[in-house]
C-alpha cells in the first residue's frame, strides 16, 4: 500500500485545516493516510493515476458487479427487477448486513470476528427472555449483551495481545454453548406487540428493516470517512506501529471496535427476534463467514487498512442476489447458493491480490 499523500489529500486536509474546530481532525487523517503507506509520495503521474484507478476499482468493483449480475437476472427472470422482490432482497440480506458494517470496521483494523454469527443466535434467545418486560427491553438487553461480549474479545485481542482467530473462536464456541444451555428448544415471544413490528412494518410504503440498514449504513461510512476515529482505524489496520508512533491509541479502538462489532451482532439478532417471533439458538449460523465473505467481496483487504462501507452492503446484497436466482431456479438444491457464494469470494480475493500488486507496482 505505498501509496502515499497525495495533492488531492494534501488540499482537502488543508481546507478542512482552515475551518475552525478541524484542524486537529484534518492531522489525524493525514497522518492515518501516512502510517497507511509508509509515507511514500507516489513516483510519477502515471503511477498516481494508476493508483487512483485501482483504488476506485477496489472500492466501487462489488457495485458493479451487482448491477451487471442483476441485469442479468432480470433479463432471464421477468419478476426479478420487479420492486416487491428487489424489496424482499435487502430485506432478508438486513440482519447480515448489520454484521457485515462491524465485520468490515474489525477487518479494516487488521483483524476478524467469528463470534457474530453465535452472537445473534445468543441475542435471538436473550431477546426472548426479555420480551415480556417490553419492547424497548428487548431491543436493548441483546445490543448490550453484545457489546460486552466484544469488549471483552477486543480487551483480549489489545490489551493480551492474543490473536483474533483464537479468541473470537473461543467466543463463538462459548456463546453458542451458552445460546443451548438458555434455549433448549425455540422460545416463542407471545403477544410480542410493538417489538414485532420493529422487524416486519414499513414506513412509507417501506420495510423497517430497508431503513434500518440505509440508516446503518450512512452512519458507518460518515464514522469511517470523516471521524478521526475512522481515520485511526485505517491507520492501524495500514501500519500498526507506525501509528502508535504518530499517536493513536491503538489499544483502545481495537478495544471499541470490537466492542461496536459485537454490539451490531447484538441488533441483528434482536431484529431477526422481532420478524420470527422467537428466539432460536442456532439463528446465526454461518453469519460469521458470510460477514467476511461480504466485506471482502465488497472490496475490504483481508490484511486491513483499505475499505468503504458501500462495498460490503454491495456484498451482501450481492449474496441476496445469488440466494433469490437460485430460489427462482427452482430446480437447483440451495447448497448451489454457497457454490457461488464461495466462487465469487474467490474471485474477488484473487482480484483484490492483484489490484495490490499492481498499486505496489
Amino acid at each position: 500500500m505505498n501509496t502515499g499523500l497525495d495533492s488531492a489529500d494534501l488540499k482537502a486536509d488543508t481546507h478542512a485545516a482552515s475551518r475552525p474546530g478541524q484542524q486537529r481532525e484534518s492531522r489525524h487523517r493525514a497522518q492515518a493516510r501516512a502510517a497507511s503507506t509508509g509515507g511514500n509520495a507516489p513516483l510519477g503521474n502515471n503511477k498516481e493515476r494508476r493508483n487512483r484507478i485501482v483504488r476506485v476499482v477496489q472500492a466501487r468493483g462489488a457495485i458493479g458487479i451487482l448491477i451487471v449480475v442483476s441485469l442479468i437476472a432480470g433479463a432471464i427472470f421477468p419478476d426479478f427487477l420487479h420492486p416487491a422482490n428487489l424489496a424482499d432482497i435487502v430485506s432478508a440480506g438486513s440482519f447480515l448486513g448489520l454484521i457485515a458494517i462491524g465485520q468490515s470496521l474489525v477487518i479494516v483494523l487488521g483483524g476478524f470476528d467469528l463470534s457474530v454469527g453465535s452472537m445473534v443466535g445468543l441475542a435471538t434467545v436473550i431477546a426472548a427472555y426479555a420480551a415480556p418486560y417490553g419492547w424497548a427491553a428487548a431491543l436493548v438487553a441483546p445490543i448490550v449483551a453484545g457489546s460486552c461480549v466484544g469488549l471483552v474479545n477486543g480487551v483480549l485481542i489489545a490489551r493480551a495481545r492474543m490473536a483474533p482467530f483464537i479468541v473470537t473462536l473461543a467466543a463463538l464456541l462459548g456463546l453458542k454453548g451458552l445460546a443451548l444451555v438458555l434455549a433448549n428448544q425455540d422460545l416463542l415471544i407471545a403477544n410480542p406487540g410493538f417489538f414485532a413490528h420493529l422487524a416486519n412494518g414499513s414506513l412509507l410504503g417501506i420495510g423497517n428493516l430497508i431503513w434500518i440498514l440505509a440508516i446503518a449504513y450512512a452512519l458507518g461510512a460518515l464514522v469511517l470517512n470523516h471521524t478521526a476515529y475512522g481515520a485511526a482505524i485505517f491507520a492501524i489496520g495500514g501500519n500498526e506501529e507506525a501509528a502508535r508512533m504518530l499517536g493513536v491509541r491503538v489499544e483502545r479502538v481495537k478495544i471499541v471496535t470490537y466492542g461496536l462489532s459485537g454490539a451490531l451482532a447484538g441488533f441483528a439478532g434482536a431484529l431477526l427476534a422481532s420478524h420470527l417471533d422467537s428466539g432460536l439458538s442456532g439463528a446465526g449460523t454461518g453469519y460469521e463467514l458470510q460477514s467476511i465473505a461480504a466485506a471482502v467481496i465488497g472490496g475490504v483487504l483481508l490484511t486491513g487498512g483499505v475499505g468503504t462501507m458501500a462495498g460490503p452492503l454491495a456484498g451482501v446484497i450481492l449474496l441476496g442476489v445469488i440466494e433469490n436466482v437460485i430460489n427462482q431456479i427452482g430446480t437447483l438444491s440451495p447448497y448451489y447458493q454457497n457454490l457461488a457464494s464461495g466462487a465469487f469470494l474467490l474471485i474477488a480475493v484473487i482480484a483484490q491480490t492483484v489490484l495490490t500488486s499492481s498499486r505496489k507496482a
